[in-house]
């Protein structure tokens, strides 16, 4: 089949080469058309879907066969999964593309013991048809062809090729709801001259005398989209599922559409150059050394899928996936600030580097790091961050080698040390407990979330004490380490103890003098100084802190004071604050330098708003839309806008435009529910309120999050966005574990 990358060449280009490449080589076995290529498909359809149908269990009703996963069939059968091509197929012309594919997370989505023992949890306890939810996305096939019931008569030989070429280029459509939301054809390579598909395998001699219903069958526009990965990297809890509430659970297609790299939102911290698609990243061209007749120029769209999965390519064998993925995770995604400390309590040294300061021993330091994540469109970490391991690992050692703070660091028996600031949430279930085998369907509740948003910034505080007998200088590192899963899943998956590969992604080093500091010229390895102050008020912001936020981004606008961004941000700290009259000042300040600055008009708009400016703050937003049509936040308010004014047919537009983005989205289920009846139309408004209900946080809830960090003080801390890590041992130079307080 054709990679991706050739939706946006030209057919008559793509097909002299291939066609020249096969005269030159004349190398290629044809093969003829299999048995299975039959007269009749939709009757041989249609038999297999009543057969199966027989004996399945139609465990959430008749018409929603494929539930709790959001994934259906072009007519709503089953497929024969003898439909569905084997990947070895499509890789003898693909040889290059098959290769990176088989090492890939899609091609062991489904076979990887860990994900199957989690599953079988799931299974055990409430059946094989919940597990339909999962298996949406990770083994389509098993979905689609009816296998998942009790006694399926199904051969599921197909397993072991998880998510195969012929799965993702059959979709036949997508929306954005995710768990699966995407619409399954019967597999074809190639469309006759009519355009209907020829099912089964086809000739390679055929395929390559008529290229253009090759590409025809196997590609769709939206195959390059990050709608088309948001199918499944989007997910969501059912109440089917769970039996308690819809919860949402990954959502890395709404995260990048909200980020820089969209381009969709005008509200990130910063603008990138041009859009960066899930594929930009994720299947960036790549040398490639075996033939592949995709590749024009030595070159193809990679079908590796490179992400983070450090353990598959660990555990199978697969070295070159292993070391790319490697490389992938190292490539600049992170940015390590160590960017000021305070004496004693007393005022912050920053950014470091750029005023002279003094030690003494006997201080108290406190070293403010600032974690920016810079080049990834989701955040840090993404998807199941309940059982993915990242975090910070920060040291203090003086000139002897003595250790005055380490925290952050992986013990003998490979666990990390639970005082760590790590990148994670904690899922918590109705007992209290943490749901640590990755039991999602049991979750009641997110104790906290420490993860980082694309294009911002969090700030990690480390005390520690300079010992009166400490030999200077001190040195201070801050690395931001990843690993797959923690210890104890991962054990769990693989009924031993499994030794887990760890990245650092980054680090930073300063050394500091007992006595006097003085300034030093920019290191290269820091941002800008302005970008540092930035950052640093994006993770005050985060964390909260308005005032002081505020603070560094002044600094900002004084270091540069053509950067409209400053007074927005500004403004934004201030508007936090409800410091409105303030937030307009500084709103105006970056108009003035950019009369039609989406960004600051957005936030002009609910300043205009809230101090009784409606119109003012309806044109505000109608100019935010005018350059952003996709910017959800920009119709939401504009929407809640026309709401208080009554015009409910307009509101009611920009509602449902906002459900076109992201169809859960809380605050347009309750305003349509009112605004449907006022319309009249009740069952929407019904349908809407259900939503609502079904959707909106459970109050209650928060009891179990309490119960939870009440058994676990050595975490708790993680959940006030303001804390520090202090050394138990303070008061000597001897090793000390990190604690938050």
């Amino acid at each position: 089949m054709l990679p991706r990358l050739f939706a946006d060449r030209t057919l008559r280009a793509f097909s002299s080469v291939l066609l020249m490449a096969a005269v030159a080589c004349a190398v290629i076995a044809w093969r003829t058309r299999t048995a299975y290529a039959v007269d009749d498909p939709a009757a041989q359809r249609a038999q297999y879907s009543q057969s199966t149908a027989s004996h399945y269990n139609f465990r959430f009703g008749a018409d929603k066969p494929f539930f709790p996963s959001n994934a259906t069939t072009d007519t709503g059968e089953f497929i024969d999964p003898n439909s569905f091509l084997t990947a070895k197929y499509c890789g003898h012309c693909h040889q290059a593309a098959y290769a990176q594919w088989r090492q890939s997370a899609h091609a062991n989505s489904f076979r990887a013991p860990w994900y199957v023992k989690n599953v079988n949890l799931l299974i055990k306890g409430k059946g094989i048809e919940y597990a339909r939810h999962c298996e949406g996305c990770h083994n389509p096939i098993a979905l689609t062809s009816g296998a998942m019931t009790q006694n399926s008569p199904v051969n599921r030989k197909f397993d072991a090729d998880g998510i195969t070429c012929t799965v993702c280029h059959s979709i036949q459509k997508v929306d954005t709801r995710g768990t699966g939301s995407y619409v399954m054809g019967v597999p074809a390579v190639l469309v006759d001259a009519d355009g209907k598909p020829i099912y089964g395998e086809v000739s390679d001699k055929e395929i390559l005398a008529h290229l253009d219903r090759h590409a025809q069958a196997v590609m769709k526009d939206f195959y390059s989209t990050s709608e088309f990965c948001g199918a499944c990297h989007k997910a969501a809890l059912p109440k089917m599922l769970n039996d308690y509430k819809w919860q949402r659970a990954i959502f890395l297609s709404d995260e990048w559409q909200q980020a820089s790299f969209g381009k969709q939102s005008p509200l990130p911290f910063y603008v990138k150059p041009q859009v960066s698609t899930c594929q930009t990243c994720h299947m960036a061209e790549e040398d490639i050394e075996q033939p592949d007749y995709g590749s024009q120029t030595g070159k193809l769209m990679s079908h590796r899928w490179l992400g983070a999965n450090t353990v598959l390519s660990k555990y199978y064998g697969y070295d070159e996936q292993l070391q790319k993925t490697i490389a992938f995770l190292q490539n600049g995604v992170l940015n390590v600030d160590l960017f000021g400390i305070e004496r004693n309590g007393g005022k912050l040294i920053a950014p470091l580097g750029t005023e002279p300061f003094d030690i003494a021993a006997g201080d108290v330091l406190t070293v403010s790091v600032v974690i920016q994540n810079k080049g990834i469109g989701h955040t840090l970490v993404p998807e199941q961050r309940d059982f993915y391991e990242c975090w910070v690992e920060f040291q203090a050692k003086d000139a002897a080698g003595d250790t005055l703070m380490d925290s952050g660091a992986v013990g003998p028996d490979g666990a990390l040390d639970p005082t760590a600031h790590s990148f994670t949430n904690r899922l918590v279930n109705v007992r209290g407990t943490l749901n640590d085998l990755h039991q999602v369907w049991d979750t009641r509740v997110i104790a906290y979330n420490n993860t980082i948003q694309s294009g911002r910034s969090q700030i990690v505080r480390y005390e520690f004490k300079v010992p009166e007998n400490a030999a200077g200088p001190i040195t201070i590192t801050a690395k931001v380490n990843y690993r797959r899963f923690n210890q104890h899943f991962i054990d769990f998956g693989l009924g031993k103890h499994y030794e887990l590969p760890e990245v650092e992604m980054t680090s930073r080093m300063r050394t500091l003098a007992i006595g006097s500091n003085p300034a030093t010229p920019p290191d290269p390895a820091d941002n800008p100084v302005w970008m540092r102050w930035n950052n640093y008020g994006i993770g005050l912001l985060d964390a909260q802190q308005y005032a002081e936020s505020a603070r560094a981004f002044e600094q900002v606008a004084q270091l540069r004071p053509d950067y409209v961004d400053a007074y927005t941000n500004v403004a934004i700290a201030d508007f936090s604050w409800q410091r409105y009259d303030s937030s307009r000042t500084d709103l105006e300040k970056a108009l003035q330098l950019a009369p039609h600055n989406a960004r600051a008009l957005y936030y002009l708009a609910l300043v205009d708003r809230i101090q009784g400016h409606p119109d003012a703050a309806i044109a505000d937003l109608l100019d935010v839309i005018t350059q952003f049509p996709r910017s959800r936040d920009a119709h939401r308010e504009l929407g809640f806008s026309f709401y208080q004014q009554h015009k409910y047919q307009e509101a009611r537009t920009e509602y449902e435009t906002v459900q076109s983005i992201d169809p859960d989205d809380l605050s347009a289920h309750y305003i349509l529910s009112i605004v449907y009846r006022r319309l009249g139309l009740k069952d929407d408004a019904a349908r809407e309120a259900a939503a609502f209900a079904d959707e909106k946080d459970d109050p209650t809830a928060n009891s179990y999050a309490l119960e939870f960090l009440g058994k676990h003080p050595e975490v708790t801390s993680e959940s006030v966005p303001w804390h520090i890590h202090r050394n138990v041992t303070a008061d000597s130079n001897a090793h000390g574990g990190g604690t938050g307080q």
